[in-house]
């Protein structure tokens, strides 16, 4: 789950957002009625319009305020259609979005806390022209992929519940990073309902006002900190395998889209980021580096399965994207013995100065992957 910080690395937020089966209107984002500004400052969200046409739009975001915030579009019902974390006091960021007619709400975060400062808004009219057959493809392809790594993610955590249940402390500890791996990878279509992720990924520093300590690291924290495991964790391992049932059971449901899965894959390098790299992801286990892997190995499953239509419109996006994957590939090599495995050093391990190059790799693939949802959402019809 996210970190509710600034992240230590700086990026270029040029995403996009779509619940449409259409590509976008070339050039539409020169149109002044499909472009609207998002300011947000500590105690107001502001939209510079409420009703837009359908279609391909443009989300210009400037937070105003004195806290990191982030801003969400949603659907009626709370579920995630896009979001931005992890924008600064005094900064700018641009999201292209494609929405279909209808209602939407616009949130802003201050803090990136609570539900948020909300404006509702509606999208009318509008036409777009039909999708790439190739688009088609790549969800059909990326919404297995997703129940593949939920359905596989079920018996490894079935395998880390049952040993907390037994009280086996270090059984415990060597199922805990392998029952992550397909959550990490998939993290933003679990994100997308919005009620799941909070129970099962949420750290201490993340809890809501009220809200009970649920999940895996509220386990990782009874593992490697507190060295023991109580009643009360037992309990929570149930509670841990009742949630991921229900993640594996919704994950069919998701709206994919190839605009989704290119934000998805920009939001999981934010995923690294902000709690890999600082380590704070997995701060009593030190496992960041599985995390780290799993996180860019789904990024990349977006990335393979969206480059046919990429490269066509893109080419010297692709080319560089392909160069950051291999290069940043290749530097977490460095932190495992047997690269078919998922056993890394421990992140506490690693200094400083290689925690500044890793941080580098992710800051140099994540700029141009901002770019993917545009070069995918954009296409001459």
């Amino acid at each position: 789950m996210r970190a509710a910080r600034l992240s230590v690395l700086t990026f270029t937020a040029v995403a996009a957002l779509t619940a449409v089966t259409g590509c976008t209107e070339k050039g539409s984002s020169g149109d002044s009625d499909r472009v609207i500004d998002v300011t947000a400052t500590d105690s107001k969200c502001e939209v510079s319009k409420k009703e837009f046409p359908a279609g391909h739009v443009e989300l210009a975001i400037e937070n105003k305020g004195s806290k990191v915030t982030e801003v969400y579009v949603l659907f009626p019902d709370d579920r995630i259609v896009t979001e931005r974390e992890n924008i600064g006091p005094g900064t700018k960021q641009k999201v292209t979005a494609e929405v279909k007619a209808g209602a939407y709400t616009i949130a802003c975060k201050p803090g990136m806390k609570g539900d948020g400062i909300r404006q509702e808004v509606k999208a009318t009219g509008g036409s777009v022209a039909k999708r790439d057959p190739r688009l088609d493809s790549a969800v059909a392809a990326y919404r297995k992929y997703a129940q593949e790594q939920a359905d596989a993610t079920l018996p490894l955590a079935k395998t880390f519940a049952a040993a907390v249940k037994a009280g086996d402390l270090e059984a415990a500890k060597k199922a805990y990073a392998p029952s992550r791996i397909g959550w990490e990878r998939t993290e933003p279509v679990a994100e997308s309902f919005g009620d799941i992720d909070p129970k099962v990924d949420v750290r201490a520093d993340g809890l809501e006002g009220g809200q009970k300590w649920t999940g895996w690291h509220r386990l990782e924290k009874s593992l490697w900190q507190d060295k023991k495991i109580t009643a009360e964790d037992k309990t929570l391992a149930d509670q841990l395998i009742t949630d991921l049932t229900d993640w594996q059971n919704r994950v069919g449901k998701a709206d994919i889209t190839p605009t989704s899965m290119a934000n998805g894959a920009k939001e999981l390098l934010d995923e690294v980021a902000t709690g890999k790299v600082t380590g704070e992801e997995e701060r009593y286990s030190h496992t960041d580096l599985v995390d780290f892997k799993a996180n860019v190995e789904g990024a990349e499953k977006s990335y393979e399965l969206l480059k046919p239509v990429a490269a066509e419109n893109d080419a010297a996006l692709v080319t560089e994207l392909d160069k950051q994957f291999a290069a940043l590939n290749t530097l977490l090599d460095k932190y495992r013995a047997d690269k078919t495995s998922y056993d890394f050093t421990s992140y506490d391990k690693v200094g400083d100065g290689d925690r500044k190059q890793l941080s580098d790799g992710v800051n140099a693939l994540a700029e141009p992957l901002s770019k993917l949802a545009a070069a995918v959402a954009t296409k001459s019809s």
